[in-house]
């Protein structure tokens, strides 16, 4: 159940190479960032899509998979978060409403199996999606590509049961700032998009069911670029799916088996992030917020010991380090916020863009993806780093050992901070 060799060193090939890409590409010390970079992030993302790949010749999580298909619309309002929705834009109207068309490639376990049991009917799969706001010349008709996972919460009655389901991906097709001035929104054409749900599923026929509930979703490009306001909607999930399987799968859907699942060997599991990423800075001249006229490079570690309590739960701390390139940086007193340039910005000592602190980690553990969150404060640091920071990640697993990590970084709640763009090794995970 590893990976070849030559494939670890892949994948540790590809993170340094990135890293070595963005160090290239910068300027006294300072990031900027082209398109060459955009096409380095969806490699990266790529990487994370065909990951799964790379181990399904030894990993034993893909035999008896069953594969099927599914199509769902989704009606949305869309939040009133900022002047450009509430109708400060060309049109002098309000953006209120959302719909999207999805077509996903989906697979789960055989139907009764042990790995079925344990984790509740889980399936996952690739989806495609295209969003339209009824004002394409404002705002654009994005096209969302993503992974997803969803599983059983309940059984409600035969063939009838409340699930879950998450996406993650991107988005690309947005018109940003730099098109229309009105668009304080977006300031990126591709941007990360995230979406959670909660839905009934109907067992029409052992092959067929249908679904519905109620769907929530975020865009926004992860403050890699100003203006990153983001753009959220709720609205209904309406859809169709398709199971190839035969008549007995079908029957073990309708009726899931409840057989006996192994204990758990609860275990302690050591887990070791490297992480990079860039981020745009904001400068607050007067009554305005202008940015920075270049990208600031991030770079930070995380080694987290975490208690496994069962098959879906993992508890712990973790130690986090960083290097926040844009982290103090100050405007000089003549700096005008329509034209900052580089020497304009006043740059702290090194020392002051570093930080290290401890935060607690609940992570919910699945087949392939597990999906954490963190809360904690740096013991260490100056000026902008004394803060309450929390912490979202996915963590995509290409063996028992190694996982591609995508996380996000928020202070106090409501403050974007950076990416967290990296792979991981797992210590002590016992099988």
């Amino acid at each position: 159940m590893r990976l070849r060799n030559e494939k670890k060193s892949l994948l540790f090939f590809h993170y340094i190479w990135l890293s070595l890409y963005l160090h290239r590409n910068s300027k006294n010390g300072k990031m900027y960032f082209d398109k060459c970079n955009v096409v380095c992030l969806v490699g990266v993302i790529c990487l994370f899509v065909a990951s799964p790949l790379h181990a399904q010749q030894s990993d034993s999580l893909w035999k008896g998979l069953v594969h099927g298909v599914e199509v769902n619309v989704r009606p949305e309002y869309v939040f009133q978060t900022n002047p450009f929705l509430q109708g400060d834009n060309m049109k002098g109207k309000p953006v209120r409403g959302a719909f999207s068309a999805h077509l996903k490639y989906r697979f789960r376990y055989r139907p009764g199996s042990l790995l079925d049991r344990i984790y509740g009917g889980v399936y996952q799969g690739v989806g495609i999606g295209r969003y339209a706001f009824g004002e394409s010349e404002q705002i654009g008709t994005p096209l969302a590509l993503y992974l997803f996972q969803g599983a059983r919460i309940a059984t409600v009655a035969p063939g009838l049961s409340f699930n879950y389901e998450w996406n993650f991906g991107l988005s690309t097709g947005w018109v940003t700032y730099m098109e229309n001035s009105y668009n304080k929104m977006m300031g990126s054409k591709m941007n990360a998009y995230i979406n959670a749900g909660f839905y009934f599923n109907w067992l029409l026929t052992p092959q067929l069911n249908v679904n519905a509930g109620v769907t929530l979703s975020h865009f926004s490009n992860g403050n890699t670029n100003i203006p990153n306001a983001g753009l959220n909607t709720i609205g209904l999930k309406l859809g169709l799916a398709y199971t190839f399987c035969d008549r007995a799968m079908g029957e073990n859907l309708r009726n899931p088996k409840r057989g006996e699942v192994p204990d758990f060997r609860r275990h302690v599991t050591y887990d070791v992030v490297f992480f990079g990423s860039w981020r745009r800075r904001g400068f607050d001249i007067g009554d305005g917020q202008y940015p920075s006229p270049e990208a600031y490079p991030v770079f930070g570690f995380q080694f987290s010991p975490m208690y496994n309590l069962g098959y879906k739960l993992r508890l712990g701390v973790s130690l986090d380090g960083v290097y926040d390139g844009s982290a103090n940086v100050r405007l000089g007193e003549n700096a005008d916020g329509y034209d900052i340039r580089p020497s304009d910005i006043i740059d702290p000592e090194l020392y002051q863009q570093l930080a290290l602190g401890i935060s607690g980690r609940i992570e919910y553990v699945m087949p392939f993806f597990t999906v954490g969150i963190g809360f904690g404060g740096n013991f260490l640091g100056y000026g902008e780093f004394k803060v309450f920071y929390q912490m979202l990640a996915l963590k995509i697993a290409l063996s028992r050992e190694i996982f591609v990590h995508v996380g996000y970084n928020l202070q106090e709640f409501r403050t974007p901070s950076f990416l967290m763009l990296g792979v991981g090794f797992r210590f002590n995970n016992k099988p």
